[in-house]
């Protein structure tokens, strides 16, 4: 008698930012095993495509990693992991009130959402004349930020997510990453903090982790943001 064919449950998701329905799968053995081997090299390049090929594979509706916003792919990677492995997430977390006292604390990936600041806007005014046009960082930051200990050079992230330069209502040809980043360098700090503003309020996941000290008895509160947190 020949083994039984397994059959892969499916569930559907609500991507944040477009609010579209999306269908995927947990990841398999051999998916699980492949990531885990790429982790282990701590080397960029073969983890980023390492978790492209798992999340194409677990995917099932049409869609593109490459036009996907950053905490889009967060969102859907954490979903897939928790169908995959857990849907319960256990931390170790120092207590804030005394800065010492460890302890473990769990909670649901269903509850975890992705947090839109208020004001937060993909366009930025340099001048009356001259506008940035931004797009979120993409599936090379989401590997080096999340699983590598490379550290990202923020000139040349600034330069990768500039989308367009409008001087009045025309935008400027195209150019290259090495042409944005000299670009970037005859920034004003004021200007150039502008875009910044741009990162430091881009949507993200978070969670707010609640707990009393056991030595203490004091109610802490310690809030977790972005994938690199969620599995610290």
């Amino acid at each position: 008698m020949p083994l039984p064919e397994i059959v892969t449950p499916t569930y559907t998701l609500t991507v944040p930012s477009t609010k579209k329905k999306l269908k995927y799968r947990p990841f398999l053995v051999k998916e699980q095993k492949a990531l885990i081997i790429a982790l282990e090299q701590q080397d960029t390049e073969q983890t980023l495509e390492a978790i492209r090929s798992v999340l194409n594979n677990c995917i099932i509706s049409k869609h593109n990693l490459d036009d996907m916003a950053l905490f889009d792919i967060e969102y859907i990677f954490l979903q897939v992991r928790a169908r995959s492995i857990s849907e319960e997430i256990e931390l170790n977390v120092t207590c804030p009130d005394d800065g010492e006292t460890e302890l473990k604390v769990s909670f649901l990936v269903d509850d975890v959402n992705v947090h839109f600041p208020k004001g937060h806007t993909n366009i930025v005014k340099l001048t009356d004349e001259m506008t940035v046009e931004m797009k979120y960082p993409d599936m090379e930051y989401f590997a080096t930020m999340t699983f590598s200990k490379k550290k990202v050079d923020p000139y040349e992230l600034v330069g990768k997510c500039i989308k367009r330069v409008y001087v009045g209502e025309e935008p400027t040809g195209n150019f290259t990453v090495d042409e944005a980043k000299d670009w970037i360098e005859s920034l004003t700090n004021a200007q150039f903090a502008m875009i910044q503003e741009f990162f430091n309020t881009m949507p993200t996941l978070r969670h707010v982790l609640k707990f009393k000290n056991p030595k203490t008895q004091v109610a802490n509160e310690v809030v977790i943001e972005g994938l690199a947190d969620f599995f610290a």
